[in-house]
């Protein structure tokens, strides 16, 4: 990474992080802390690790970004609005009828690779579009965000297993560890922990950081990069509602309400938080 990469990667952050805020409040409610809490991972692959070309969304060597958490999708507009994918001005119309840019996004929008919203399927997905870039003699390679209530689904761990059988070292799959689920903390639902030691078991190569750190963010991409004939997991624990202490501080921030007079106050935390 250039030296001047860092900074560069700050300000696109923050950058993720207002046009989420300005979505979210067209709505007032809704699943404004998880764009907050994935805008870091989110600005390293659009902005510093990922190949792709806005002009030509369907550039069959394109690196593939597969959105498992469909209400994660407020995140993924506001990259894919940054990177000049989508209009800015359209980011508008979140929520509104008739709009392209649903809660839970979907394939016929540009820049989505898959429709999410039912969990437990982007692994799968992601598992087959690796291993079909690879028969095909492509080096793409295939990022997949999910979450950790994911972990609670049999269809995750059975993508996981061909994954490690196959060996697919073009596929990336970060674990979005909020802590939260619909229901509350999944160690009171379903516990999924030791998460780490069992993507290892899988014969993944894995490695557990904080999903809020965009230096460490790069510092393990690099390292994925480096290790040849398996897969890569990289664990990432996050902060629901990241940069906007009004939200990270909510016990429960799953899905948010928001008051009219709160907006101010967020718009005012989000500038005044450390980059």
């Amino acid at each position: 990474m250039h030296a001047t990469d860092l900074p560069d990667l700050h300000s696109r952050a923050k950058n993720l992080r207002r046009h989420i805020l300005r979505m979210a409040e067209r709505v007032g409610q809704g699943y404004a802390g998880q764009g907050l809490g994935s805008a870091d991972l989110l600005t390293v692959l659009y902005f510093h690790e990922m190949r792709y070309d806005a002009n030509r969304l369907s550039w069959p060597d394109r690196d593939r970004f597969i959105l498992s958490i469909g209400h994660y999708s407020i995140g993924l507009y506001a990259a894919l609005a940054e990177a000049g994918i989508v209009p800015l001005e359209e980011l508008a119309t979140y929520g509104a009828d008739g709009s392209r840019l649903e809660m839970s996004g979907s394939e016929t929008m540009p820049g989505f690779e898959m429709t999410g919203g039912s969990l437990g399927h982007g692994l799968s997905q992601a598992v087959g579009m690796a291993l079909g870039l690879r028969l095909d003699g492509r080096q793409a390679r295939v990022f997949n965000l999910l979450s950790d209530g994911e972990l609670q689904e049999g269809a995750t761990w059975e993508a996981a297993m061909a994954g490690g059988h196959y060996r697919l070292d073009n596929l990336v799959a970060f674990v979005d560890c909020n802590n939260q689920q619909a229901d509350g903390p999944p160690g009171t639902i379903m516990s999924v922990e030791p998460v780490q030691d069992k993507w290892t078991a899988f014969g993944w190569h894995t490695q557990r950081i904080d999903g809020n750190n965009l230096q460490a963010l790069v510092a393990a991409l690099d390292k994925a990069r480096q290790v040849r004939n398996q897969p890569h997991a990289i664990i990432l624990d996050t902060l629901l509602g990241k940069g906007v202490r009004l939200f990270e501080e909510r016990d429960k921030s799953h899905f948010i309400r928001v008051e009219p007079g709160e907006w101010e106050l967020a718009r005012q935390q989000l500038e005044a938080s450390a980059d």
